[in-house]
């Protein structure tokens, strides 16, 4: 992965505070080493655990990719000690109900059910459920599930205005997923030059250490 790659598909969902500046840390370590962030959170669950969700380009993350990415980051992480006590560094693949953060996310995941929370009122609402049926170049028209009456049944939501988004686990969702991932990890296996086999790693991996 380049940089150039990376920085065209810049994050529209991004964190404030504690977590910002722990994003600011990873996301160029994860960048050299070809990975891009997905989400950093920083919880009182076990004490205190940092939760850092990566993945490949091609959307894929293996246990030893989430290997790989704690022993890339935890160094960044001793130098600029952004948190002051001891926590639990969890890095995780992004799931398969998983939080949309790119422009490139949304057009992905055309068809299927999100919910939806807004930073500012969008059409007289700040959270939405519904199904994505396009994703623009400035906002993602969404299809709402239940529409309220008098309530258009499609709404424009602007990027700029998205506080969160997450994907609905649906059994299409994970047919979708699944095929999507197997796909994804035979090319990565074709351009390896490494025979092809069946995808054996679960649809969401992470590995968790101690700081």
């Amino acid at each position: 992965m380049t940089a150039t790659a990376s920085e065209g598909d810049e994050r529209i969902i991004r964190e404030s505070g504690i977590d910002a500046r722990i994003a600011l840390i990873v996301q160029p370590v994860l960048r050299a080493i070809g990975f891009r962030l997905v989400r950093v959170h920083l919880s009182g669950q076990n004490g205190l655990t940092l939760q850092i969700m990566a993945e490949r380009e091609d959307g894929t993350m293996t246990v030893e990719d989430c290997e790989e990415v704690s022993r890339a980051v935890s160094p960044a992480l001793d130098v600029d000690d952004p948190i002051e006590k001891a926590y639990h560094l969890e890095v995780s693949s992004p799931g398969i109900d998983r939080p949309l953060v790119r422009k490139s996310d949304f057009a992905t995941w055309t068809g299927h059910l999100v919910k939806m929370e807004t930073s500012i009122i969008v059409a007289d609402r700040k959270r939405f459920k519904g199904k994505i049926v396009e994703a623009g170049e400035n906002d993602v028209l969404i299809e709402r599930d239940k529409a309220a009456y008098g309530e258009e049944p499609t709404v424009r939501v602007p990027y700029d205005a998205i506080a969160e988004t997450r994907l609905i686990l649906t059994d299409d969702l994970i047919r979708d997923a699944l095929s999507k991932d197997n796909r994804a990890r035979k090319e990565a296996k074709k351009r390896r030059g490494e025979p092809e086999d069946e995808a054996t790693e679960g649809a969401e991996n992470e590995t968790e250490q101690e700081m």
